[in-house]
């Protein structure tokens, strides 16, 4: 499968700090719906503005090694140009939003770019249409609730098509309802435009339908960057990452070490329980 993303031997450091990320090296494959979790500190909002080329060729800072999207070095390249490939939402979303009106907030980036008029106009409409928000042109933003001016902004996002989108810790002001919505949301616009999606997050339960792979930070260093199903038991063996892991594969991986059993890929609660009836754990107590 091919590597939209590729990260070789990368090291950076902001101006008078010491190193935040250490000898960084992963792919990302084109239509998997990748997590980048690990604890708080680690570098992982580092690691999403070195994707987009905001770390180091707009914040500065000391680094070596690259960073590639598509196969093309972001040595080099604007913000601006790797932002047709890489949409980025960063955690504090509303420092994003820069206009008036949810149609003035989609067509600036557009209008950036150099689109038509009339192709602003059909992308404007679609992508509002795309987030839940059909008709909502002439709005103010403060006419809208914080999830559609999240929403609002994944639509300015997507307007411009762009292959990856990263999203840092989008729902961490968000109650769980918002945030199953949300990932939801997202969930389906990978689904039907194939779209790359990087989100980071460290409330991995929100994610574990869609998850497809895993990259794992610690103390600046990469310590797990696989399949969500290998990367599970190299942060379950570590007291510091367990608690990261969503808490039906805590109780899943606690039991296959404990039994000495072989469990299936549990995306869901129905996935768990159809396991504790195949081996009766259950019924024989042995669940505790």
């Amino acid at each position: 499968m091919e590597n939209v993303v590729n990260v070789e031997n990368f090291y950076f450091a902001y101006k008078k700090s010491d190193l935040v990320l250490r000898d960084i090296s992963f792919a990302v494959k084109k239509g998997s719906f990748t997590v980048l979790t690990g604890p708080s500190g680690a570098g992982k909002t580092t690691l999403c503005k070195a994707l987009t080329g905001i770390v180091p060729f707009y914040m500065g800072g000391r680094y070596s090694g690259d960073v590639q999207i598509h196969g093309e070095t972001t040595k080099g390249k604007r913000v601006s140009d790797l932002a047709m490939r890489v949409g980025f939402i960063m955690e504090d979303y509303e420092s994003q939003l820069v206009s008036l009106t949810a149609g003035e907030e989609i067509a600036f980036s557009l209008l950036n770019h150099g689109f038509a008029p009339e192709e602003v106009a059909e992308r404007t409409r679609k992508a509002l249409e795309d987030v839940g928000l059909p008709g909502r042109e002439s709005y103010q933003l403060d006419e809208l609730s914080g999830g559609q001016r999240q929403r609002l902004l994944l639509a300015a996002t997507l307007a411009v098509h762009p292959d990856i989108i990263v999203l840092d810790e989008p729902v961490s002001a968000m109650d769980p309802d918002g945030a199953q919505s949300l990932y939801k949301l997202v969930n389906e616009i990978h689904q039907r435009y194939g779209t790359t999606i990087i989100a980071v997050e460290h409330r991995v339960d929100y994610l574990l339908p869609y998850v497809t792979d895993m990259l794992v930070l610690k103390q600046g260093e990469l310590v797990a960057a696989d399949r969500f199903e290998a990367a599970a038991p190299k942060m379950y063996e570590d007291p510091e990452l367990r608690p990261l892991l969503p808490a039906l594969w805590q109780v899943k991986l606690g039991l296959e070490e404990k039994l000495g059993l072989d469990l299936g890929d549990w995306r869901s609660e129905e996935d768990a329980l159809l396991d504790f009836q195949t081996y009766g754990i259950v019924a024989e107590g042995r669940a505790d």
